[in-house]
């Protein structure tokens, strides 16, 4: 039977059935996300979604997004090597199609129902996929794949010899143990020395009143929000995309209780929030913003990575998925780093047989210690 598949360029046009063959293996994949994204995208990336088909039936789906370099300032700012930085990647990859989410961690970019189609023909209809949207889309001067772990990446490689294959920073992993029963549990399984770190960062933090925040609420302080998720974006070594306004807002209408937002507020003022999406049995934490100024004398952000794990126990959750910024402190809370790959092609031929050189002096390498804090 032959295998098919359509390009969607809004969530709207998405089969009925969607959610029930791709969405609900991954919220990622999902209409309710795919809607959050139409309605509230940075506004240098947008999306389309392909639906695969067995003969009439919805095997699978993928996520490719298109970004734009040139209405973005890339790098973070007042550094010199950022400017060079910001220069070759104008120069060289005014825009990119990416199969996969560049605003998460992780394999988010396509699910197959396995028992329908093996993993060569995923590949060769995802790379069929992939010619025909830059067809209908825009010809970009990148394209990548993004984010799979060796087994998967090796598929790829295989039917894709012109690309590069690329790995930058590790994504964090919390394995939340059964014998966890609570937080005080997971807080004895450290050594003494981190035991007391967290303890004192809990001390620092005892001003601050915490309260999980609904639909109303996220509304109400969109524009406190907003500023706190700049504060820390626009500090960020590299970054392609800034959050539309409404982006929390409409993550909430679209996800509701897969979507979950926790505020800190000192003296009736919110200094601080996080965000998590619940995905099946993962927690995947989202983005975040703090007040720069309490930051330390608080320890803002250790705080809210302890609480996270805090919720995820309480939840019963299996993992927690943290990204891949930060990576020293959240390996003294536990998570340890999985590498993830990607691979990547420039699509004039000349300038593909540099690729591996032009990536690699636009990737800033950050090095770190990864800390063991369990005994």
């Amino acid at each position: 039977m032959t295998y098919t598949f359509k390009i969607f360029t809004s969530s709207k046009e998405l089969p009925d059935h969607w959610n029930e063959i791709v969405g609900r293996h991954n919220i990622m994949l999902s209409k309710e996300y795919f809607n959050a994204l139409d309605s509230s995208s940075p506004t240098n990336l947008k999306c389309c979604f392909v639906g695969f088909f067995k003969g009439e039936s919805l095997i699978g789906g993928a996520l490719f997004q298109f970004l734009n370099f040139i209405q973005h300032k890339t790098f973070q700012k007042n550094e010199i090597l950022c400017s060079v930085r910001n220069f070759l990647a104008k120069r060289f990859s005014k825009d990119v199609m990416i199969l996969g989410n560049n605003m998460l961690t992780g394999q988010n970019g396509f699910y197959f129902d396995t028992s329908k189609i093996n993993a060569d023909e995923i590949i060769r209809l995802l790379d069929d996929a992939a010619k025909e949207v830059q067809q209908k889309i825009g010809k970009t001067s990148l394209v990548i794949y993004k984010d799979y772990q060796l087994d998967f990446i090796n598929y790829f490689e295989d039917n894709n010899k012109d690309f590069y294959r690329f790995s930058v920073q590790p994504k964090m992993i919390l394995n939340l143990n059964e014998d966890w029963s609570d937080f005080e549990n997971y807080l004895n399984a450290f050594s003494t020395k981190y035991r007391t770190r967290a303890k004192s960062a809990r001390k620092k933090g005892r001003e601050i009143s915490k309260k999980e925040l609904n639909l109303d609420d996220v509304k109400n302080l969109s524009k406190e929000m907003n500023f706190l998720y700049q504060n820390v974006a626009e500090n960020a070594p590299f970054n392609t995309f800034f959050l539309s306004e409404n982006h929390f807002e409409s993550m909430k209408e679209n996800l509701s209780q897969n979507f979950r937002v926790f505020g800190y507020f000192l003296d009736e003022k919110l200094i601080g929030f996080y965000t998590l999406i619940l995905n099946n049995k993962d927690i995947d934490t989202y983005f975040l913003g703090y007040d720069k100024e309490l930051q330390k004398e608080k320890q803002i952000y250790l705080n809210m990575l302890l609480d996270m794990v805090e919720f995820g126990i309480n939840e019963r959750f299996c993992r927690i998925i943290f990204g891949r910024t930060a990576l020293e402190i959240k390996s003294t809370i536990g998570a340890e780093p999985v590498e993830i790959f990607g691979l990547i092609k420039h699509n004039n031929l000349l300038i593909n047989q540099f690729i591996e050189s032009i990536f690699n002096s636009l990737n800033p390498t950050i090095k770190w210690i990864q800390r063991k804090p369990f005994k």
